[in-house]
């Protein structure tokens, strides 16, 4: 497959409600926030994990699809089988054998292709990819307000604590925490380059629909008890007419704008929002709502 030749920005809106949608897990997993301002944050990697979640859901079982960064084995145990698959059989990696290596790992890992990977590490190493696709932290809005909400469970873990409930009270029940924020409506902002794509990765286009498909659904098969009610609400794409691009990323960026309702003191829901998109574009650049 032939690899894109558009650079794109992409600007994607999603919120939360009576939920968790990044725990910090050194803050006992309560939902992350930025110290100084209050606004909430969900990292890169949270949603580079869905997006992943979400390409091996439906390309499963499919060559080239394959997901790197999973819990299946060891990454390095997969390094080795690129060098195998790629005919590399000397123990010393020579710089051909590790290129070998990585051009394999591109063109059958989708998350590689997409966000690129460290695999510098073990005896068998097949280097680093830069990703033609990055993601920017997700920030809400307006501040969040985390709650820490106490609740009950009718089963005990422990057989101790067990015997010693049933021999005072007969209650079987103990307390449990649960960190949620009541509503919020994040931000994320990302990039595709289309020099990386063309130079290492091979990222095409039918990488990228799937990308777009991805992201508009990534919440949608990670639902749980924790992250509460988690909905994507907009996806606006800005695509280039070449691949070194014809405006600044943040000049584009500054199309989307999304403002409080006046008459709102606390949002609590994607209604109290308004969103405006400038259709005004630089010459050379396509606005694309994929959703929204």
């Amino acid at each position: 497959m032939e690899a894109i030749r558009n650079r794109y920005e992409f600007v994607v809106l999603f919120d939360v409600e009576n939920g968790n949608p990044n725990g910090d897990p050194d803050a006992a997993n309560a939902p992350r926030t930025d110290a100084e301002t209050g606004l909430g944050i969900v990292t890169d990697v949270c949603l580079k994990r869905k997006i992943r979640n979400y390409v091996e859901l439906v390309k499963e079982g499919v060559p080239g699809y394959n997901i790197l960064i999973k819990t299946d084995k060891p990454l390095n145990a997969k390094f080795a089988e690129a060098h195998t698959a790629a005919g590399s059989t000397q123990k010393k990696k020579s710089a051909e054998d590790i290129a070998a290596a990585r051009a394999y790992m591109c063109e059958n890992y989708y998350d590689v292709r997409t966000f690129g990977a460290v695999m510098s590490t073990g005896e068998e190493p097949c280097g680093i990819v830069r990703g033609p696709v990055q993601l920017n932290f997700a920030r809400s809005l307006d501040p969040v307000f985390p709650q820490e909400l106490t609740i009950t469970r009718q089963a005990i873990t422990d057989a101790k604590k067990y015997a010693e409930q049933a021999e005072k009270n007969g209650v079987m029940t103990e307390m449990g925490k649960k960190n949620v924020v009541p509503y919020g409506l994040y931000r994320a902002e990302g990039y595709v380059s289309a020099m990386l794509a063309q130079k290492t990765t091979g990222f095409s286009e039918e990488d990228l629909e799937l990308l777009w498909e991805a992201v508009i659904n990534m919440f949608e098969h990670d639902h749980s008890a924790a992250r509460g009610k988690m909905c994507v609400r907009g996806l606006y794409v800005f695509k280039h007419d070449c691949a070194l691009g014809n405006a600044p990323s943040a000049l584009l960026f500054e199309k989307i704008r999304v403002e409080k309702k006046t008459d709102v003191a606390y949002p609590r829901s994607f209604s109290d929002y308004t969103v405006s998109v400038d259709e005004d574009m630089p010459n050379g650049v396509t606005l694309i709502r994929k959703l929204g």
